[in-house]
């Protein structure tokens, strides 16, 4: 069974491995270790409770439980088959495999998602005569396999879906920002919780909607409804509990001056949906209208924007058009404040006309993409390209 003390693995997004590790140093982690899209760390059951509810840059977190050599098929079989499954699941549960490589032994991962799933029935079987079941939306037991050349990791997946679908997103746009993203970048920009935070090209109101849990320390789980290890043979219901409460209770009414706009009525009206979806209508304001017409708040903050990368726009649109717009706007209206964009497409960005520093290398989905830092002087054009 599970130790008191015990390694987990937190999986992230490429870029976001040094901000996870700060959550992590917050949440009371220790021996942590930066891995690619990954972060090592020890802790109990509580932390792994509050890693689960409270991570707002993870994806999901492993338990590893075995790591072995591996030289085919078969041996895989073999080696998965002699461990003592009973320990973490009755013959009458169900399970899913899920089987991520990078190794020039295997190519196939869904062969050896069906082969680690038959050693396991397989011992169940001749153990107690029957053979759990497979269910792959929700399993009582998620089993991750990671296979790294020669080597096997197996994992115990304490998170069941991806921790990046909260449960607040109801409706969304033609190319939504993963939630873990949109949170990793709200906190990539050191914004302080107190000054007001903007984002006038909001689509759905994911960046917005992360903003705001962050501002008002609102856990990124706490709109699940069920994670992976609340069906695992040694749940401690009162300790989830305690752990919820004590998340819950860290929660603050006060919240900074949260805007965004979005230029598509439909587009803004999705938006508005899911902030009310998050029971968060009293912290966010969304206004229908361009960047240029988007009122300015009094006082400064920091603005976040994903804009179009130009896959989609219509052949009569001009993506350096608008990213020149976005620039004009930027040195005319927000002086004082600290811009940050996102985006793929340099070409354009150089259109802004605005010295980036730094440019942060991030993946909107298989997209590669900076995410810059505009310095916005009031009075002066510091920074801006000649």
């Amino acid at each position: 069974m599970i130790p008191q003390q015990f390694r987990m693995v937190a999986q992230t997004m490429f870029g976001l491995e040094e901000v996870l590790q700060q959550e992590l140093l917050a949440l009371g982690a220790t021996s942590i270790e930066l891995h690619n899209r990954a972060v090592g760390f020890m802790g109990d059951l509580a932390l792994l409770y509050k890693a689960n509810l409270c991570l707002r840059t993870a994806l999901r977190v492993l338990i590893p439980i075995h790591s072995f050599e591996v030289r085919n098929e078969q041996d895989l079989y073999d080696k998965i088959r002699a461990m003592a499954w009973e320990e973490y699941m009755h013959v009458d549960n169900t399970l899913a495999i899920n089987c991520s490589l990078n190794s020039d032994l295997f190519r196939h991962s869904q062969f050896l998602e069906q082969k680690t799933k038959d050693a396991i029935v397989d011992r169940f079987r001749d153990k107690y005569g029957k053979r759990p079941s497979v269910e792959l939306n929700l399993p009582d037991l998620r089993v991750h396999l990671f296979i790294n050349q020669n080597r096997c990791i197996v994992s115990l997946d304490s998170s069941g879906e991806s921790l990046h679908k909260r449960g607040y997103r109801d409706k969304t746009n033609l190319a939504p920002i993963n939630e873990v993203l949109a949170a990793g970048l709200v906190l990539l920009t050191g914004w302080d919780k107190k000054s007001n935070f903007i984002d006038p090209m909001c689509g759905s109101a994911t960046i917005l909607i992360e903003a705001a849990l962050i501002g008002a320390n609102i856990p990124a789980g706490s709109y699940k409804s069920l994670f992976g290890f609340e069906k695992w043979l040694n749940f401690d219901q009162d300790l989830w509990n305690d752990t919820f409460d004590e998340a819950m209770n860290q929660v603050k009414e006060d919240c900074p001056l949260i805007v965004g706009g979005e230029i598509s009525k439909n587009v803004a009206r999705k938006g508005i949906i899911n902030v009310n979806e998050a029971n968060l209508k009293n912290k966010i304001q969304i206004h229908t209208c361009s960047f240029a017409d988007l009122p300015v708040p009094e006082g400064s903050g920091v603005l976040v924007m994903n804009p179009p990368y130009g896959e989609r726009m219509d052949k009569d649109e001009d993506i350096n058009a608008l990213y020149q717009s976005i620039g004009d706007t930027l040195k005319q209206k927000w002086a004082g404040y600290e811009a940050w964009v996102i985006t793929s497409n340099m070409e354009a960005a150089q259109h802004i006309r605005l010295a980036p520093k730094p440019k942060i290398k991030l993946y909107n989905g298989s997209i590669e993409c900076r995410f810059m830092r505009y310095e916005l002087y009031a009075g002066s054009k510091r920074g801006e390209k000649k």
